[in-house]
């Protein structure tokens, strides 16, 4: 099984640079603040180059590939299956419940989509569509609600100007942009401007997997019992439930067969997005629940991932 192999591969290069990470950080190399500097300079400057580089060599319409369909609706189900859940089951706050439903559907699409689009399925340019996606709609509507239900009102401006803080979408844009203008004109960068954006964007991967490890060490999940059911199920929908939803829609509404199904189906497995601890501690709400379920998440999605590479690669 060749697919399974490169997910296994591909998880050992992960893993063994998120283990380098976690050393550092027993280790205590670097000092208390590296995870922060790490991360803060790959958010803010590796990943946005790392998409800009991608992007503009990347042809347009490969870009926004009609898989984005299936990421759309597969984020969209299991966020409205959580909302339903809580409201029969756990009744968490609207805040709470607003937290839980990102912790279900969005995806890590920079510090583990990046990795694994890289290393398992050979093309990172294939996290651009669900990256644009989730920060030009799932952000938006997330953090509205999220000020309706904190603040009892809607900051329309603040609401409006959030995909311009947003580096990684930035650096999509501007990447896909350029490779508009290069089908149209065939005018590109030239190498002098190109490659020293090109080789800052090669340190994002590696930084966003070391400060990943470091955030490990001394993590003590799972504390508070009581939103153990709603962890659990946000795992549950996120890892196993989203990526059937999203073969059932890849596999018999669209038609894709190959590696775009497995593309499909793969991308769904990855484990929340750490965006989504972000907003908790913005609006300070669920923000336990929201690196518990984010931490669960990512240390069982490769198992889920190495499952579906073993089925369908």
């Amino acid at each position: 099984m060749p697919g399974l192999l490169s997910a296994m591969e591909g998880f050992c290069v992960i893993g063994i640079v998120i283990g380098v990470g976690y050393v550092a950080a027993r280790m205590r190399i670097g000092g208390p603040q590296a995870q922060m500097v790490l991360n803060r300079f790959s958010f803010f400057v590796s990943s946005p180059c790392l998409m800009f580089a991608i992007l503009s060599k990347e042809p347009i319409f490969e870009i926004f590939h009609s898989s984005i369909i299936v990421a759309f609706f597969s984020a969209a189900i299991v966020g409205v299956v959580f909302v339903v859940l809580n409201r029969l089951f756990f009744h968490l706050k609207a805040a709470d419940a607003t937290i839980g439903a990102l912790n279900s559907l969005y995806l890590n699409s920079n510090n583990i989509g990046l990795p694994i689009a890289t290393y398992i399925l050979g093309n990172p340019a294939l996290v651009a569509p669900i990256l644009v996606m989730q920060q030009a709609v799932f952000t938006p509507v997330g953090l509205t609600v999220l000020d309706v239900t904190t603040k009892g009102k809607v900051s329309v401006k603040e609401i409006a100007k959030q995909p311009l803080h947003q580096p990684l979408l930035i650096g999509s844009l501007l990447g896909i942009v350029l490779s508009a203008v290069h089908a149209k004109t065939g005018w590109f960068l030239p190498n002098y401007l190109f490659d020293p954006i090109d080789m800052i964007g090669d340190s994002a991967v590696p930084m966003i997997l070391m400060a990943f490890g470091m955030s490990l060490h001394g993590t003590k999940p799972l504390q508070q019992k009581g939103d153990r059911p709603a962890i659990f199920t946000v795992a549950i929908l996120k890892n196993i439930v989203m990526p059937i939803i999203a073969f059932l829609l890849a596999y018999f509404v669209m038609g894709f067969r190959g590696a775009t199904l497995y593309a499909c189906v793969v991308l769904a497995a990855l484990p929340t997005g750490q965006n989504v601890y972000n907003y908790a501690a913005r609006y300070n709400v669920g923000l336990t629940f929201a690196r518990d379920g984010i931490l669960l998440s990512t240390m069982t999605s490769p198992i889920f991932i190495a499952i579906i590479a073993a089925i369908l690669s």
